[in-house]
């Protein structure tokens, strides 16, 4: 009597399983809560990179009539660069552009069109996506300031932002990461050697040479006005960038915890390797040293964290913290070029080498997981190359008709008397510092 029983809701079950198979196959993919969690957190640790962490960084190392202006740009920028994220930013650089998809997405998300609260990409809501990636169109600009700091208008670096994010970062982004031309090659990018260092750099040196030097440089002395408030902006640095790399993985998992493990060492190695370089020239290791070498070890293993090893990662940040201690003597010393606050040396050349560098350390028999035999090696290496050439020029063309569009618009540069008095009192009625 009882297996009669039971067998009737057994047959009901075999003969309604394929329903219930169809309609799970049929049923919109859903978003991993675990991916979805870590890439909220590491969202936050990339904006907090930006404010407060690069804010702070920069604003110690201008003089104290300039750090009102430091830290209002970088809040500014974050405000603008958002919104032109929203508004196209983030549809040119990841949708299909159709016919030139190889070089620029389209505009059907423009504003997020489209986009619901269920929407994914891969395992997480693309709204978080959406988010993530915005971290990085801001802190990128952000860093460019350093280039031209203590000197030019407000109401230019307005202006610089929203045309150098649309007509520089966005197609050079979408190049690298949203399936363009430089995707199609082969180009290894983790999370933004190319598209946030490279491009940084090259930005930071053109606005340099266009708006020309400090009144005063090389001659007088523009020491920082604040170490302490420089160091705690590298800490923040330092931890939010674990939310830069390792969140790059877009998923909680092996790859991720392997990115975090290789910024960590490439940055500890390019702080020692600064320091030595320093101690060595000079006869004294200084505080200023170590953190520069410390966010050149970052800068430089960005690209290069979800595919190399702790060891790769720490030869990495040592070619970092020397390389970029020399270029940073080079480009002051020798070539007399005002890049305020050492973007160019730093990030750009960081940038190239941990580029460049990636293609070495990548390879699966130097611990990486990139390539399968050693031979590969050199062949990657010229794409790398390629993808560095090709972004540094479009970069350094595009931001230099930027400066010259916005030139008569804006002003670039504001007054000698101006430059004199500070930008925080010129250009914001404020003082950092009570008199």
């Amino acid at each position: 009597m009882r297996a009669h029983v039971f067998r009737v809701p057994a047959a009901l079950g075999c003969l309604l399983f394929p329903l219930f198979a169809s309609a799970q196959d049929g049923a919109p993919p859903a978003a991993d809560t675990g991916d979805t969690a870590w890439l909220i957190t590491a969202t936050a640790l990339v904006l907090f990179m930006t404010l407060p962490g690069l804010a702070l960084f920069y604003a110690g190392l201008v003089r104290s009539k300039n750090v009102l202006s430091i830290l209002m740009q970088c809040f500014a920028i974050t405000c603008v660069a958002s919104l032109v994220w929203l508004s196209a930013g983030y549809s040119l650089t990841f949708t299909d552009g159709g016919s030139a998809q190889d070089f620029i997405g389209g505009l059907d998300k423009a504003f997020l069109a489209g986009v619901t609260r269920e929407a994914v990409s891969g395992t997480i809501p693309e709204s978080v996506f959406f988010m993530f990636q915005m971290t990085f169109a801001v802190i990128t600009p952000a860093l460019v300031i350093g280039g031209f700091a203590e000197r030019m208008r407000f109401s230019a670096v307005l202006w610089f932002t929203v045309l150098w994010l649309l007509l520089v970062y966005v197609p050079i982004a979408h190049w690298v990461w949203g399936g363009g031309w430089l995707a199609k090659l082969g180009v290894m990018d983790f999370a933004g050697g190319i598209v946030v260092h490279v491009s940084a750099g090259v930005a930071a040196l053109v606005c340099a040479l266009v708006l020309g030097p400090r009144r005063g440089f090389p001659h007088t002395a523009m020491t920082p006005h604040s170490l302490p408030i420089t160091v705690v902006g590298a800490g923040m640095l330092w931890v939010g960038w674990f939310g830069f790399n390792a969140g790059s993985a877009l998923a909680a998992n092996g790859s991720a915890g392997y990115a975090m493990l290789a910024t960590h060492m490439g940055a500890s190695a390019g702080a020692l390797a600064w320091m030595i370089a320093e101690w060595t020239r000079y006869g004294k290791p200084s505080m200023l040293g170590v953190v520069t070498g410390m966010v050149a070890g970052l800068g430089t293993i960005t690209p290069a964290s979800g595919f190399v090893g702790p060891m790769g990662a720490v030869a990495i940040g040592l070619a970092a913290g020397t390389l970029c201690f020399f270029a940073t003597q080079f480009l002051k010393r020798k070539l007399q070029i005002d890049d305020s606050l050492d973007v160019s040396p730093v990030h750009g050349v960081g940038g190239v080498i941990g580029t460049l560098l990636t293609g070495v350390f990548a390879a699966v028999s130097l611990g990486g997981s990139g390539f399968l035999v050693q031979k590969e090696i050199l062949a990657q290496v010229g794409v790398q190359a390629v993808g560095v050439l090709a972004a540094a020029a479009w970069c350094a063309v595009c931001t230099w008709v930027i400066l010259k569009l916005i030139k008569p618009l804006a002003k670039l540069r504001v007054s000698e008397e101006q430059e004199t008095e500070g930008l925080d009192l010129a250009e914001h009625g404020e003082r950092g510092y009570s008199p």
